[in-house]
């Protein structure tokens, strides 16, 4: 068992050897080496003399070829028009006969139409020696019918084993280099600078893993305990890392110095920074902080985009913990994102660094195919900003003045 088992691995070897190095590589490299050619050439002599062999072997002769668009019909279809046929039939009123009209054309009508044939196999005028392309075929000689039984070997036994092998390995590199192209960022011309900074919508703490895939960083972030500050803690020893705590307004000064005399040297790294500040659930875009616009420099958009059937990226630590959402992570089925590099964008004159924030945030998603919100992400944890409820007063006493409400209402008092 063990010679067979090394004699048809020997046998697949040779076999997957010949078919790369005479199919394969030379069809990768544009360059013919006459197989096909010569296989054409072979196949239209035989096909020519099996017309001969039949043409011989045949003592009537041939049928003639019908008006009809069903050539090689089984049936002799009659194109009189009704009106003469019936002339010819009789000269007086109806007769029992006439229904044999009818009867004939419903036949020619229901057998080989002109419809249902154009959804079957084309019929051959001269047999090609396949079966299944001649419902006439019968035994014409003894010659034809071993050049026959060869075509069958040749066909089954070789041509079939041999298109096998070249669609696996077509089928196999076709998936394996989607995927593999499928999983590489877009628009790689854009990827990030020194000097630069790196903005991007925010789902999960594996954006910052996915980013640094293809290229390094200088991240600026929450500063977080547990798992996540362990992390942290020791990736800050390799790279200057910024992490800082948001609550803290001296942090936050600190950050915006450190981001100037990072941007100014062009020798840095690139900087990686989520303005919308907390993890969104990869359906929206919500409001971008403005500080990472203000310190100036080229911003580089990224969109990042997970799909969903595969597993949820999303990371709600307000009701996960880091280790929670990895667990949750690595018993989905797989984790697929696309990343968009986008053209890098300068603040326009004029432009203050909240109208920046908001261009590049339409910017991210519009290309994401994301919903643009206008609200703060920090709303999840945070009460709702006094300035909103204000603002919303504001606008309400505006629409009270506009429609006179207010001056009514004073007038209607003092009357009183």
């Amino acid at each position: 068992m063990e010679d067979v088992g090394s004699a048809v691995a020997w046998v697949g070897a040779v076999w997957l050897a010949l078919v790369l190095a005479l199919i394969v590589l030379p069809s990768a490299l544009g360059v013919s080496l006459g197989i096909s050619e010569a296989y054409m050439w072979v196949l239209v002599k035989t096909l020519e003399w099996a017309t001969i062999r039949i043409e011989k072997g045949v003592k009537k002769p041939q049928p003639q070829m019908l008006k009809s668009p069903a050539a090689n019909g089984i049936i002799e279809r009659d194109e009189t028009p009704m009106e003469k046929e019936i002339a010819r039939l009789h000269r007086v009123d109806f007769e029992f006969s006439d229904i044999f009209y009818f009867c004939r054309k419903g036949f020619e009508a229901i057998v080989e139409d002109e419809v249902t044939q154009r959804f079957s196999s084309e019929e051959l005028v001269s047999w090609n020696l396949l079966t299944r392309t001649n419902v006439n075929f019968h035994y014409i000689s003894l010659r034809l019918t071993v050049v026959w039984v060869i075509g069958v070997i040749v066909r089954y036994c070789f041509l079939l084993p041999l298109r096998f092998t070249l669609a696996a390995i077509g089928i196999t590199s076709m998936i394996v280099g989607t995927t593999m192209v499928g999983q590489l960022p877009n628009s790689r011309e854009n990827k990030p600078q020194k000097g630069g900074i790196c903005v991007a919508n925010h789902t999960s703490p594996i954006d910052a893993i996915i980013l640094t895939n293809d290229g390094c960083y200088a991240m600026v972030g929450q500063v977080h305990g547990g798992l996540m500050g362990v992390i942290q803690r020791a990736t800050v020893k390799a790279c200057p890392h910024v992490w800082f705590e948001r609550s803290e307004i001296k942090d936050r000064h600190l950050v915006t110095k450190r981001l100037r005399e990072h941007v100014a040297d062009k020798s840095k790294l690139p900087i990686l920074i989520f303005p919308e500040g907390t993890c969104i659930n990869n359906t929206s875009v919500m409001m971008f902080k403005k500080g990472s616009f203000e310190i100036g420099g080229t911003i580089y958009p990224v969109a990042i985009k997970y799909d969903p059937q595969f597993g949820d990226a999303f990371w709600n630590s307000s009701k996960y913990n880091i280790v929670s959402y990895l667990l949750r992570l690595m018993t989905s089925w797989a984790i697929v994102c696309n990343v968009w590099y986008m053209p890098p964008m300068v603040r326009k004159e004029g432009e203050d660094a909240v109208q920046f924030a908001n261009r590049v945030k339409s910017a991210i998603a519009r290309q994401g195919g994301l919903t643009e919100l206008p609200w703060d992400g920090g709303l999840k944890r945070a009460k709702v900003k006094d300035t909103f409820r204000e603002e919303q007063q504001k606008n309400y006493s505006k629409m009270l003045v506009r429609n006179g409400s207010i001056g009514n209402l004073s007038t209607g008092t003092e009357s009183d």
